[in-house]
């Protein structure tokens, strides 16, 4: 579940800053920028780059290559679907359209009442129990419609 603070310019600063003059922080920044506040907000592109003297596009450039980080806040459950070969060998596309069709939302998208953020994430390491999710980063495999169903239900309703 979500207990993200809410983007604040001066909690941003003062991230960066505590980060800002070691070697290579770039990447350790935008994991705590999104370890408080679930995302990295746009006003911490340029934030970003002064105070490591590289351009917007370098920082942009971090955010929009490694997947894992997001440009907007995500719902309070969030859901990720392996897309891996081993499950999707074993059904996992039926499953990606079900869960996007029950949600009413694409890969990446949140449901318009907050709730839940449906990823794709390219393997969760259970390629022996597959089909496989992580939802609010708990570990499921083994996963089938019912099961999907009963997970998307629960984050719908809490």
């Amino acid at each position: 579940m979500s207990g993200f603070e809410t983007w604040n310019k001066v909690r941003a600063d003062e991230i960066i800053g505590a980060h800002a003059g070691r070697e290579g922080s770039a990447l350790p920044i935008l994991h705590a920028l999104q370890e408080v506040f679930g995302y990295v907000d746009g006003e911490a592109v340029p934030l970003m780059a002064e105070a490591l003297n590289v351009s917007r596009a370098e920082i942009h450039g971090l955010i929009s290559f490694y997947h894992d980080f997001r440009a907007t806040p995500p719902g309070r459950h969030t859901v990720k679907l392996c897309r891996g070969e081993a499950c999707q060998s074993m059904g996992a596309d039926a499953l990606a359209l079900q869960a996007r069709e029950r949600l009413g939302v694409d890969w990446g998208e949140t449901t318009a009442d907050g709730r839940v953020t449906l990823e794709p994430v390219f393997c969760l390491g259970l390629c022996a129990c597959a089909p496989s999710a992580m939802a609010d980063g708990k570990l499921v495999g083994r996963l089938d419609a019912e099961r999907l169903g009963s997970i998307l239900d629960k984050a719908r309703q809490s």
